[in-house]
């Protein structure tokens, strides 16, 4: 059985998109607007200026990590960076997948590896609520050996590629996320798996989603009042305890309606209502589509 975090990383079904080398020197700018993937980055040598939209702008120096897991804009610069009236610099490929950008008679001030990916599913925004927003980790190498395995993975063309870089990508957020709950500062699954009391409820959720759960069962898992635990879980996860387990059922459910293997009454039973009926009633609350027009939209 996974846990909390294995599942919703698996539900995601990251795929790899793009990745590529970058060499960057004297001064630089990058902008990116309304990226579309997921994006990653590790700084090998040197240092730079990360500045993700909304977000204040961090120093990155070698050995650190950056992860936004939903598409965001953001600027990347030299520490130094140009006048803000100057056209930002375009990354021109010297090599296959390898860029420099800056300027060509300056040394190297940042060497980054860049990626890109994709999540399969039709149906990230419920999981990535449960996810944080950016996630920056310094003196990262076992992260840097994992950014360093996808990009070579995918540069060769090798059998099974799409598998290994799929496994590799899983791998990546998993081991990116579970050290950020060390750290976590933001309303989310990491805060909740954080607490040791409301992990116990939420791998509970998980393990059984078919169960009839109300607060105080959870509650009781936790070993928290009923007032207590509904009051902490809310302010750690962001969800009341019953929105994370309708929200959770529903993940699942989408699942087994994309595969088109199961009939109404199976995922009634394995996510936890009585009929058919009443799965296609709280379906139909929580998306807006009957189960059998969501399942006829996943074919198009």
């Amino acid at each position: 059985m996974m846990d909390p975090l294995s599942n919703i990383v698996s539900l995601l079904q990251p795929r790899a998109s793009f990745s590529k080398v970058v060499q960057a020197a004297g001064l630089w700018r990058i902008r990116r607007e309304d990226v579309s993937d997921p994006f990653y980055c590790v700084v090998l040598d040197g240092s730079c200026e990360f500045s993700p939209d909304g977000e204040a702008p961090i120093n990155l120096v070698a050995g650190d990590f950056v992860l936004i897991p939903e598409s965001n804009s953001f600027t990347f610069s030299s520490l130094d960076s140009p006048p803000h009236n100057e056209k930002h610099s375009v990354p021109v490929e010297i090599s296959p997948n390898v860029y420099w950008v800056g300027e060509q008679d300056s040394s190297l001030n940042a060497h980054v590896l860049v990626g890109h990916c994709k999540f399969a599913t039709r149906d990230s925004t419920i999981l990535l609520a449960l996810l944080p927003k950016l996630v920056h980790i310094r003196k990262a190498a076992r992260l840097t050996a994992l950014v360093e395995l996808v990009i070579e993975e995918s540069r060769a063309q090798r059998p099974g590629r799409e598998y290994v870089l799929a496994r590799l990508l899983e791998v990546l957020l998993i081991e990116t996320f579970r050290t950020k709950m060390d750290t976590p500062n933001v309303p989310g699954l990491l805060v909740g798996l954080a607490d040791e009391r409301l992990a116990v409820a939420i791998r509970k959720i998980h393990q059984d989603v078919s169960q009839s759960w109300t607060v105080a069962q959870l509650a009781k898992e936790a070993a928290l009042s009923r007032s207590v635990f509904f009051k902490r879980f809310h302010n750690a996860v962001g969800f009341t305890p019953m929105e994370y387990v309708i929200a959770w059922r529903m993940a699942i459910a989408k699942g087994l309606l994309r595969s088109h293997s199961h009939t109404m009454a199976d995922i009634a039973e394995r996510i936890g209502y009585k009929s058919a009926s009443a799965f296609s009633s709280a379906f139909s609350k929580h998306t807006g589509l009957s189960p059998s027009k969501f399942a006829a939209h996943s074919l198009a």
